[in-house]
């Protein structure tokens, strides 16, 4: 997250664009190369891969919601996190269900990732003409959301279900309920760390670690789910990598919130007459 100095001592900020490869393409590279060791190796212990590459696409949800909201739109931020997600659904379903019709199944990330960030697209063009926001960058920035909704519910449904098929997908993360908690980390994952850090000393970089860190958290939540979907080592090895990860983050963005801050005081308890 070091990208030169900046003000305060915090790094400088990491263009948008760059952060929409980094998210895009590790979220690409994420899901695939799961998908292909578990298919070419026989084994399901690779899915970690994916969930890996949804906190790619969470992260740069993340900065796409500190820009859009970095406007004021005030209680909208958790609104913006759960819209991301809500459209994420909907892309990665049509995606994953064309693929599978047209007998292409891995063709399916390809396809949702499109169809989500024209329909993320098409959201903000009418929430600034028709709902007046009158924010510059909000086609951009629900385009990105929008993307990376369905790279998030595409990468942490597979470390569940173990496969790019719709019809697993179905079975073992929407019939089985564990769609919710991906919905619910997912959008925390992507609206939480603006929400956390907004104000006048918001940092790109300490917003976007506590992203990672959050996402870190999603992905321990999936593994919890796939003890009952897949292998219990593969479980296991999803489990252990994210809570590996969360403490990591946590640790960095806990040093970033120190250097940041104007002081840490310890308050101690509250007195007795305060309860």
């Amino acid at each position: 997250m070091t990208v030169g100095g900046g003000a305060g001592g915090a790094p400088s900020a990491i263009d948008a664009k760059k952060l929409r490869i980094y998210g895009i393409g590790g979220a690409l590279v994420g899901i695939y190369l799961a998908a292909i060791l578990n298919s070419v190796l026989g084994t399901d212990i690779f899915s970690i891969l994916a969930a890996a590459g949804a906190v790619a696409a969470a992260v740069m949800g993340a900065n796409a919601v500190r820009r859009v909201c970095g406007y004021g739109i005030g209680t909208g931020v958790p609104s913006i996190g759960m819209l991301a997600l809500g459209m994420g659904i909907v892309g990665a379903s049509f995606g994953l269900s064309t693929a599978e019709q047209l007998g292409v199944s891995m063709a399916g990330v390809i396809i949702a990732l499109v169809y989500a960030m024209v329909f993320g697209y098409i959201v903000g063009a009418i929430a600034n003409k028709v709902m007046g926001f009158n924010i510059p960058i909000m086609e951009e920035g629900l385009t990105d959301l929008s993307g990376a909704g369905a790279m998030a519910i595409i990468g942490w449904s597979y470390a569940i279900s173990g496969s790019l098929a719709y019809a697993d997908m179905v079975s073992k993360v929407f019939n089985t309920g564990y769609l919710a908690i991906v919905f619910i980390c997912g959008g925390l994952a992507i609206l939480h760390p603006f929400n956390a850090n907004l104000g006048p000393d918001e940092k790109q970089d300490r917003t976007l670690v506590n992203g990672l860190m959050v996402g870190s958290l999603a992905v321990v939540a999936v593994g919890l789910c796939s003890l009952a979907t897949l292998s219990t080592t593969a479980a296991i090895i999803t489990i252990v990598i994210g809570a590996a990860a969360w403490y990591y983050f946590y640790v960095w963005y806990y040093r970033l919130v120190k250097r940041d801050a104007a002081a840490v005081v310890g308050t101690g308890l509250l007195p007795p007459s305060a309860l």
